[in-house]
Order: C-alpha cells, then sequence, then structure tokens
C-alpha cells in the first residue's frame, strides 16, 4: 500500500433429601478505511496474554456440525441420534434433566450414555458424624457414612480417592457388588470441621445384575470397539466393572480406552462382558461450541447459526482453544488467534470465558454494539471466523513454512509465536475503520475491527464477515510475497493488489456454499449502503463493472488500483467454475480439481512465486505459471483469456490494455 494513500495495517456442594435410604433409578470472526481514508490510526500492539489453563486433552474436529460442512468421511464420527428413554424415578428430584446423552461414534452405531440421577443434600453447619465412625480412618469414616445413610452393606461401597485436611475431607467412593467397582454409580461426601456438610450419591438396585464372571475375553471386546469407532485402544489397562443401564438392570463390563488423534477422538469404553455388545462410552474430548455467522454468509441480517467443533485438527493440531495442545485456555485466546475487546477508556483487554468452550452468543442489531452481549458474540464471531480461515488457508498452502500465524510452529517451519491478534472494540479508537498490520514471520499479526458509525445504532466490523476475511487476507498476501518479510506489497501497484487481493478471498469464503456466480458487493451492511464499499459489484459484465488494466492510470489510490485486480479475480473465478464445475467441499479439501477449488489454490501458489513488489503483469505471470506448477498448465489458455478479457493480455504494459493471448490459445 502506498504510505501517505492507505491505511496502516500493518466443594462440592450436594442437594439431598435428609433421610436417604431408598435405592433411586434414573430416567445434556487494512484496510477497511474505504471511504474513510482520513483514519489512518494505529495504536500500540496489544498486551501478550498469559492466561489460567484448564486441562484439556484434544478437541473432536468435527461433532455436530450444521448443514453441508463438509467431513472427513473416512476419519471422523459422524452425528448419530441416541435412543432416549423415558423411566420413573422412585425417589424424585426436585428438578427435571436427562439422564442419556448422544455421543458421536462411527457411522451407523448408535450408542447412549447414561448417568443414574443423584440425589443431593447440603447440611449448612454440618451433620454430625456419630462417634463411632469419628473415631475410624477418613476413608472408612467415608465408606461407613455413606452405607449407613443408604443402609447398605459396607462392602457394597468401594473407596476410590479423597482430598484429607485434617477436620476438612472430600471423599469419593463407588458402588460396588462382589468386589467389583460400577462405572457410573458413585457418591461424595465432604466434611467441615469433621461435620458432614454436604453428601451426593447415585447408588442403583443390585437385583437384576451381571453375573461376576465374564463370558466374553477383553482383547474381542477390544478389537470390535477399534472397528467400530474407528480407533485403536491405548495403553491404559482394561479394567472389569459394572454398569448401570437405563431400564434398570446392571451390566458387567470391559473397560478401556480408544483414541483416534488425527480425528481429534478419545473414548473410555463399556463393552458388554456377556454379549461383548459397545453399551455406552465416556467422551473424553471437550465440545467447543459458537454462535457465529457461518463464513459463506456475509452479514448478521443473514442470521447467526451455531456449530459445534467447527475446528480442523489436520489444519489447527492444538484445535483453537489451546496453545500448547494439553491445556484449554476457557475464552478466545488459541495457537491460530487471540481475539479480545477494551470495554472502557485504559481497561484491559476482556474475553468471554468458558470452561466448557461454549460461545452462544446473540448480536442485538437494535442495540449498540459495545453493550456486554454484542461485545461477546463481536468476539465470538471473530474467533470463529480467523480460526476458520486459518484452517481453510492451511489446506490450501498458507501454513508453517509459507510463514502463517501460529503460537507454535510443531517444528514444522517457520517462526512461530506469532499468532493473529484481533480487538472488535477500542473506545480510544478511530471509528469507521477497520486494518490489519503484517509484521514479518515471527511477530504476531494485528487487526482491529472497529465500529461504523453510518448507522443508529452503530455497528460492529466484527459481524461483517466478508471485512473480517478481507483485513485477514491482508496477512496472507504480505507474509507470502517475499518470503515471510512483510515488506513485499509496498509501492502503489502491489498495494493496490494487496486489496485486491483481500476482496477477492473474501468473496472466495461467502461464495463458497453456492455454486452460482453471482455480483458481488463489498460490505453493505457496514457501509449501510447495497453498493457496499466499492465503486462497482464485481462482476462478470462489462455494463455492471466497467474496469480493464487501462483503468488503474487514472486510479492512484491502493484501494481504488484494488477494484481493478479483484474484478479481473472474480472473472477468472467465474471461468474456472464454469470450466471445471464447483465443490461444497472445498473449505476442507484441496485435493480436487473443482473451479473453485483451483481458484483459490492458484491465488495462494501465486503469491509465492512473483516477485517482491509486483506489478499487474507479474502477478498475472505468476498465475500462469502457477496453474503450470500445479495442473501442467491445463487452465493456461483460460486464464490468458479471462485477463485479456479485462485489458490484460500478452502486450498489457504501462497501463495500456492489450486483449492479445498467445497463438496456442
Amino acid at each position: 500500500m502506498a504510505k501517505e494513500d492507505r491505511c496502516r495495517e500493518s466443594a462440592l456442594s450436594f442437594s439431598l433429601n435428609e433421610y436417604i435410604a431408598e435405592e433411586v433409578r434414573g430416567s445434556l470472526q487494512c484496510g477497511l478505511c474505504y471511504d474513510y481514508r482520513a483514519y489512518r490510526h494505529m495504536g500500540s500492539p496489544m498486551d501478550i496474554y498469559s492466561h489460567a489453563m484448564i486441562i484439556i486433552l484434544f478437541v473432536e474436529n468435527l461433532g455436530l456440525q450444521t448443514r453441508r460442512m463438509a467431513v472427513f468421511n473416512a476419519l471422523l464420527p459422524s452425528v448419530l441420534l441416541a435412543v432416549l428413554y423415558s423411566y420413573s424415578i422412585a425417589s424424585p428430584l426436585s428438578f427435571t434433566y436427562d439422564t442419556h446423552r448422544p455421543r458421536s461414534v462411527n457411522r451407523g452405531s448408535g450408542i447412549e450414555t447414561f448417568q443414574p440421577p443423584t440425589n443431593y443434600k447440603t447440611f449448612g453447619a454440618g451433620l454430625e458424624v456419630p462417634g463411632a465412625l469419628a473415631a475410624t480412618t477418613p476413608e472408612d469414616q467415608i465408606v461407613s457414612f455413606v452405607a449407613s445413610q443408604l443402609n447398605i452393606d459396607k462392602d457394597s461401597v468401594a473407596y476410590r480417592s479423597g482430598v484429607n485436611n485434617g477436620a476438612d475431607k472430600l471423599g469419593y467412593v463407588r458402588q460396588s457388588y462382589n468386589g467389583i467397582p460400577f462405572v457410573n454409580a458413585v457418591a461424595n461426601v465432604a466434611f467441615k470441621n469433621n461435620k458432614v456438610v454436604a453428601f451426593g450419591e447415585s447408588f442403583v438396585d443390585t437385583e437384576n445384575i451381571a453375573s461376576s464372571e465374564p463370558s466374553v475375553d477383553a482383547d474381542l471386546a477390544i478389537t470390535k470397539a477399534e472397528q467400530t469407532l474407528n480407533g485403536k485402544k491405548n495403553g491404559i489397562t482394561p479394567t472389569l466393572e459394572y454398569l448401570a443401564r437405563p431400564d434398570g438392570s446392571v451390566a458387567l463390563v470391559h473397560v478401556f480406552q480408544i483414541a483416534n488423534e488425527e480425528a481429534g477422538m478419545w473414548y473410555e469404553v463399556y463393552s458388554d462382558a456377556h454379549s461383548g455388545e459397545l453399551l455406552s462410552v465416556t467422551d473424553f474430548v471437550a465440545h467447543a461450541s459458537y454462535r457465529v455467522l457461518p463464513v459463506w454468509k456475509q452479514s448478521i441480517t443473514e442470521g447467526l447459526e451455531t456449530f459445534t467443533d467447527p475446528a480442523d485438527i489436520s489444519a489447527s493440531r492444538f484445535a483453537w482453544h489451546s496453545i500448547d495442545g494439553e491445556t484449554s485456555t476457557g475464552n478466545t485466546t488459541g495457537n491460530n488467534a487471540i481475539v479480545t475487546a477494551i470495554k472502557t477508556r485504559g481497561g484491559a483487554d476482556y474475553s468471554p470465558t468458558s470452561s466448557s468452550l461454549t460461545f452462544e452468543y446473540t448480536y442485538d442489531s437494535s442495540e449498540d454494539p459495545t453493550t456486554d452481549e454484542n461485545i461477546d458474540a463481536a468476539i465470538t464471531n471473530a474467533f470463529y471466523v480467523a480460526n476458520t480461515y486459518h484452517d481453510v488457508l492451511y489446506h490450501y498452502g498458507f501454513t508453517e513454512t509459507n510463514f502463517n500465524f501460529q503460537q507454535s510452529n510443531f517444528g514444522l517451519g517457520g517462526e512461530g509465536s506469532d499468532p493473529v491478534h484481533i480487538n472488535v472494540y477500542d473506545p480510544t479508537r478511530a471509528t469507521n475503520n477497520a486494518f490489519f498490520s503484517t509484521p514479518p514471520d515471527g511477530q504476531p499479526g494485528m487487526c482491529f475491527m472497529l465500529i461504523y458509525e453510518l448507522t443508529d445504532p452503530r455497528r460492529s466490523s466484527a459481524l461483517q464477515n466478508d471485512v473480517v476475511m478481507h483485513e485477514l487476507t491482508h496477512g496472507l498476501t504480505n507474509r507470502m510475497t517475499g518470503g515471510g518479510t512483510a515488506r513485499c506489497l509496498q509501492t502503489i501497484e502491489s498495494a493496490g493488489m494487496g486489496e485486491g487481493w483481500s476482496d477477492a478471498v473474501a468473496e472466495w469464503f461467502v461464495r463458497s456454499d453456492s455454486p452460482e456466480i453471482q455480483d458481488f458487493v463489498e460490505g453493505p451492511w457496514l457501509k449501510n449502503d447495497t453498493i457496499g464499499f466499492r465503486t462497482y459489484p464485481y462482476s462478470t459484465s462489462t455494463e455492471t463493472n466497467p474496469l480493464r488494466y487501462s483503468s488503474i492510470a487514472e486510479r492512484m489510490e491502493v484501494h481504488d488500483i484494488g477494484e481493478v485486480w479483484a474484478n479481473m479475480l472474480h472473472n477468472v473465478y467465474a471461468a474456472l467454475v464454469e470450466e471445471h464445475g464447483f465443490s461444497f467441499a472445498a473449505r476442507t479439501h484441496s485435493e480436487t480439481s473443482e473451479g473453485n477449488v483451483v481458484f483459490l489454490r492458484l491465488l495462494v501458489n501465486a503469491l509465492t512465486l512473483q516477485p517482491c513488489n509486483p506489478t499487474f503483469t507479474n502477478a498475472r505471470d505468476a498465475w500462469i505459471q502457477a496453474d503450470i506448477n500445479l495442473y501442467e498448465g491445463t487452465n493456461r489458455c483460460l486464464l490468458w483469456r479471462t485477463f485479456a478479457s479485462r485489458g490484460l493480455g500478452v502486450d498489457a504494459s504501462n497501463y495500456e490494455d492489450s486483449e492479445a493471448v498467445p497463438d496456442d490459445c
């Protein structure tokens, strides 16, 4: 971009009836200066963050995604229907909840999970422990208390773990039968000053219980589970336990763990030790959910949707909420992106937090974008868009070796320590703007998605997806042109193409869910104008958009120049899709030959081939060479004809049009 004329981018508390003796059974997202180029404000970098971590092991790649999100059919578990039961409870609870929960396992397998309902009780200042119990060890004290409360033998209670701080104790036990512990029938006791202050239990009746002697070998059960779940048993030794079932029966089960790291899957499996049937699983994976604007939608007017686990583990090895692969940040911080807001002048960086990684907020367009809920929604959307952008472009070549933005590069090349930092609101900054600052590889990219004041109420640029992706693409093009130096789009012409690439990639995402070739308008909701931020819609029609290579001679501002390049790329996209068809799976599958896939592969690969500070003709030649490299020149003549149709033919030079193509085209 031009130095003068562009924006700088650069305790346990349980409730239970006091008398507990009855058994219970149970029925879970630069240059958007656009028309506001006077704003060239660039602030100081964001702080580097340090957050408390919550342990997480893997994040599953797809769980319950909505329509047409491409899946790795051979590797990833599919969404399944759980069998829901209706079951009466002997000791009614004061609230109702589902004790069955669906699990994503291999296609065609219906597996449920079941947890007996828990009875809860807290005792305020505490319940005196009988003298006979007070004299025993903490473990015996806890076991005896549970047995006495449930009117069962001590042999039916197996101590599991606890915390002993003298007069204050926590104890965790399991129901046991013939010395075999239960998976899902448990109890907890909390002591304060040697008095019981809380107690909870989910013990079940053992009238209909299976034999303690297994008739199916554990190895056979493991083999069947590996096939069903498309994973492998890990190194944890199998155990024999009992599992309470929703019909009131109790099954003897082999318990072992099956994992598929590539698919982000890790289950504890409960296989019937008499029939070999896979009865249930415990999912060790944390499932992140987001209420966001899908990347194929432009603005909030098209409606938010909820996605569960959209992270692509093949592109984001730590998923989206970890920077070390072992612990979860519990907020909108991860290996690829850190998204925050500053709510008040002088205030600290803010991000919504959720230990369960549930980021589901509603954006109210009738309210100012700075309300708490709207800020949470804007942060969440920017986080989702930035991470999705990372994952998609990773498949197309914007990887560690090509200087992408990640905290950890996993030893795969590049510098690392440079996730994208995005701020969606800062009261000290100018409005009507959005920009991206791209430093060299090894330093974080800085993105500011600011507030626009063209409407009442105002609007957040973080809820106009094509604007967010326009900004993120400045990071892509500045890093990949010139080998990660971020110094090679500095002339007016090359910087102008930078704006054009940004619009083109944003359009690619918006069009990624529809094969229809339509005119494209950048940022209409944010601009509050159907024409958006550009002079013309991007179009294959010369009547709708007359821009040609020669138009640059009269356009000496980078965004104006960018319109010429972006419209050429719009025409290239249309020609490729018309020639090769369209892939709905393009966001995750870059190896296919459909037109929209070919377009993005050529765009990214050409960035690595073009020289520092390229001209239009340089960039065109890089596209031609990229096609030779990737597709053996299959699209060479199509590309020449399309560029030439907008004046960038063989003899184009010094902003004089040429419609000539090579003789063999």
